[in-house]
């Protein structure tokens, strides 16, 4: 009988396998499809020649995340690669801006636009440096993060105090509108933030948006060497060094519970698997507390709380194998590995808009991925393996245009909605369709039967709006990887913090699952050490290292 069970071979239920092994608990990870990896996946489906990421590319949070360098997984395979410039924004009238993770090449974009405008970003690269270092151990740590918290609040009285808030709770619109005099500023934050699911006019959608350019400023955006799936081998090749065993085509139908405590799983295929200490679910929240654990053994309120969840926007995705480089009209979009296209943050606000109402947009926003330029070993030299992906409601009422998409996602629909997407790469790069050698498909329903916890081809686990994050995340109260089941732990981006691929979510799970199970046996002399490490002072030493930024897992506190 293994210590833990793991439901779920992403990259939070690996992180989670990882540290839970570290600390000398043997661990097993159930996957239901036939590898693992979740949404960091590769493949040759485009074309034999061509790597194609199946979901996820681009990691700046795994860049920044001190929950994967603690991994040291450049040990075990990872290797990272960058494209010349982060992000590019183009425009059909030829402008263009860039972020670039040299601020110089950046501020200089910027001026492009309005002079000045240069200055102002690093103004606000400069608040990001100072609240850098305890900005992102707040985000990786469960909520509420005591310590990182309290020295975050003091680092932003030297940056302007609640008038530095005000601006990082501004609605992406008017973040723009106050910091910059032309449009490039405008558009980097705005094409970032929607990222995520935050419209320009959203709450909170400036400081998400600063974040994820501030992270492409220091970090950039990068890819694992040879595909995205070079993560989760580094991931699975660390796992099973330390014992760890993993199990691929095995669906977890249901957790067990007896006497109020999470004692194993049950899969599709009728075993039952047994867990001496822990569950730990990298799944969704619905289908944790909707399928995965009987309603009896959870509370009234937490059953009416799910029915409030809400989703992130579906995603529609295209892979491409082009026979030449993207003939993009502005020549700075051709050394960027993301490409933002929209004609204008107004043209931003109508997609949002469009989205909002149950339309499928008519000119979608597009996130435009270009891997050879991120990595050369993805394709032939001379061509490009690309991608782009977009966004459509869930629940759809009508189309914007005139072609009648209903969300079926039939085989015409499919074709329509990706003809759909060309037009709209081809108004900034004439020509890129003569271009296509082969493409692929990735609607909605295809992304979630590559891995379940995309719901219609939802990326971040819910919504990153300000109703459902921190305390909010995934229910009113929470923002922890507890749940009311002893012994099972949320260990999915439907956690605070979130989407992204940064580990943060399974780590937190391990870490709390190995707090509570070395809780009843503290003497009194180890509580009080215990309280000092919670303290920012001296660690019990447990005899196991090779966590996360080198703490002894055992005893992280994770606040």
């Amino acid at each position: 009988m293994p210590d833990a069970v793991v439901i779920g071979a992403g990259p939070n239920g690996l992180v989670a396998a990882n540290l839970l092994a570290d600390a000398g608990w043997s661990v097993e990870v159930l996957e239901e499809q036939p590898e693992p990896g979740g949404a960091v996946r590769h493949d040759r489906g485009t074309d034999p020649g061509f790597v194609s990421d199946l979901c996820s590319s681009f990691y700046p949070l795994a860049a920044a995340s001190p929950v994967v360098s603690g991994l040291h997984l450049e040990r075990h395979g990872l290797r990272w690669s960058h494209a010349p410039h982060v992000v590019a924004h183009p425009l059909t009238d030829g402008r263009c801006a860039v972020l670039d993770r040299r601020v110089d090449v950046t501020a200089d974009s910027l001026d492009s636009f309005a002079p000045g405008d240069g200055a102002a970003w690093r103004r606000l690269h400069d608040v990001w440096e100072t609240l850098r270092p305890d900005l992102l151990d707040a985000l990786f740590t469960p909520f509420p993060p005591v310590r990182s918290g309290a020295r975050l609040a003091v680092r932003l009285r030297g940056t302007g105090g609640l008038r530095m808030a005000r601006t990082l709770v501004l609605p992406v619109r008017r973040m723009a509108q106050e910091e910059f005099r032309g449009d490039g500023g405008g558009l980097l934050l705005a094409g970032n933030a929607l990222h995520a699911d935050l419209a320009p006019e959203a709450a909170g959608s400036g400081g998400f948006g600063w974040l994820m350019s501030m992270l492409g400023q220091t970090y950039g955006f990068p890819v694992p060497a040879g595909g995205s799936g070079a993560l989760t081998e580094a991931l699975v090749r660390r796992l099973e060094t330390r014992g760890g065993v993993l199990r691929c085509g095995r669906r977890v139908d249901q957790v067990v519970v007896r006497d109020g405590r999470a004692t194993g799983v049950r899969t599709a295929g009728g075993e039952t698997v047994a867990a001496d200490r822990a569950v730990l679910a990298d799944v969704s929240v619905p289908a944790l507390y909707g399928e995965l654990v009987a309603p009896e053994h959870l509370p009234a309120q937490l059953l009416s709380d799910l029915r409030r969840f809400q989703w992130d926007f579906a995603t529609f995705k295209v892979d491409w194998a082009l026979d030449g480089p993207v003939p993009w009209s502005c020549e700075q979009a051709a050394g960027a590995g993301t490409v933002h296209l929209a004609d204008g943050l107004d043209e931003l606000t109508r997609f949002a808009a469009q989205l909002a109402t149950g339309s499928v947009p008519d000119r979608p926003f597009c996130l435009f991925g270009q891997m050879t330029t991120s990595d050369a070993s993805r394709s032939p030299q001379g061509t490009e393996s690309a991608w782009a992906y977009t966004h459509v409601p869930h629940d759809i009422v009508g189309d914007a245009s005139e072609e009648s998409l209903t969300g079926t996602w039939d085989a015409r629909e499919q074709e329509v909605m990706a003809d759909r997407v060309e037009r709209q790469v081809e108004r900034f790069a004439p020509g890129f369709r003569t271009r296509i050698r082969a493409r692929r498909i990735l609607a909605p329903p295809t992304l979630q039967s590559l891995d379940r916890n995309l719901h219609g081809g939802a990326i971040n686990g819910g919504t990153a709006a300000l109703h459902q994050q921190l305390f909010f995340r995934p229910a009113p109260g929470t923002g922890r990887p507890e749940t009311p089941v002893k012994g099972l732990y949320l260990a999915s981006a439907g956690a605070h913090p979130g989407g992204g691929v940064h580990g943060a979510p399974g780590a937190n799970a391990a870490r709390s699952a190995l707090r509570r199970r070395l809780a009843p046996a503290l003497t009194g002399a180890q509580r009080l050490l215990a309280h000092r490490d919670r303290t920012g002072r001296r660690q019990p030493d447990t005899g196991r290292a090779d966590g996360p930024s080198g703490r002894r897992t055992g005893w992280s506190d994770g606040g």
